[in-house]
């Protein structure tokens, strides 16, 4: 039997933008628990083409399809999965690549896609959503009345930090350049710093949480606004725990989000308290410029590959 092929993006050494190549590949199976789908859209993260720089501590194995961020549409269901089914929507994360027109996902990484919202957008959920989930709401188990700073508010993390805090009713806090805002306000913020004119610690002191998305220079001038008994959560760095015991602080990196975390975001979405936010999206074949366009430092929400129409 002939296998059935499928247009990806792949690379088969590190290197810049130009190593990632559209080519005809094999179209993957589905095994136990796993699911195939048909991707519609695929989200570009940061953590993407740092990868594919070989700047990520992690194994990579040519040829290597990039993406881990998906939403699409059910195609056929490995054994033992009953929970989906050929045709339905969905959105969540794999480690098999999604530059793809098709791909295999565990079925407990992903859910069913929110109604009210396109594949597209779902596409900016994984990676994005669910990271700020994990920090705001299960991870830092932020309550009404906690003071929450939020490092880089209009990016693919921060703007939906800022809405799950808001949610959970805390004074939400977040620092953006000027273009983003009044963006940042429209989230439900509080209080907006411009970091371009104003040094956040000037501005703010005894946080609960900082949320920082960024890292390096930023992370390090964080620890003066926790207060002792606060938490300090990076997405872009290790925070030293030595320190951490020092100031009475407790660090965290982001956990992994399951697809119960999916539902309650799908839900958020759905009810029209939490919305998404597309910056820019470019082809399947335009995956060279969408990892230009994202390492240029883009300014507001996340990058989507749109790859099929439904």
């Amino acid at each position: 039997m002939m296998n059935k092929m499928m247009q990806a993006i792949r690379y088969h050494q590190f290197g810049g933008a130009d190593v990632l190549q559209l080519e005809q590949v094999p179209r993957p199976e589905p095994q136990a628990g796993e699911v195939l789908v048909k991707v519609y859209a695929a989200g570009v993260l940061p953590v993407d083409w740092k990868i594919r720089k070989g700047l990520f501590p992690m194994p990579v194995q040519f040829p290597h399809i990039p993406g881990t961020a998906l939403a699409g549409v059910v195609e056929e269901v490995g054994s033992g999965v009953t929970q989906f089914q050929k045709g339905q929507a969905v959105f969540g994360r794999t480690t098999k690549g999604t530059y793809a027109e098709y791909t295999t996902a565990p079925a407990e990484a992903i859910a069913h896609k929110p109604l009210s919202i396109s594949f597209d957008e779902a596409a900016t959920l994984s990676g994005g959503a669910t990271t700020a989930w994990r920090a705001i709401v299960i991870d830092g188990v932020v309550k009404a009345g906690d003071r929450v700073l939020v490092h880089g508010a209009a990016g693919g993390v921060g703007l939906f930090a800022i809405q799950f805090a808001k949610w959970k009713g805390a004074y939400v806090i977040g620092t953006a350049g000027p273009s983003n805002v009044d963006f940042i306000h429209s989230l439900g913020a509080d209080t907006v710093i411009d970091y371009t004119t104003t040094s956040f610690e000037q501005a703010v002191q005894d946080v609960d949480l900082v949320l920082d998305t960024i890292g390096g220079e930023t992370l390090e001038r964080s620890w003066s606004v926790v207060r002792r008994g606060g938490s300090l959560v990076s997405i872009a760095g290790q925070p030293p725990l030595n320190k951490a015991q020092e100031l009475g602080i407790r660090v965290m990196r982001s956990s992994l989000a399951t697809n119960h975390d999916l539902d309650h975001i799908a839900k958020l979405i759905d009810e029209g308290i939490v919305k998404t936010f597309i910056e820019k999206t470019f082809t399947l074949s335009d995956a060279r410029q969408a990892h230009e366009h994202s390492q240029s430092g883009h300014g507001r929400g996340r990058i989507v590959l749109h790859i099929a129409d439904m």
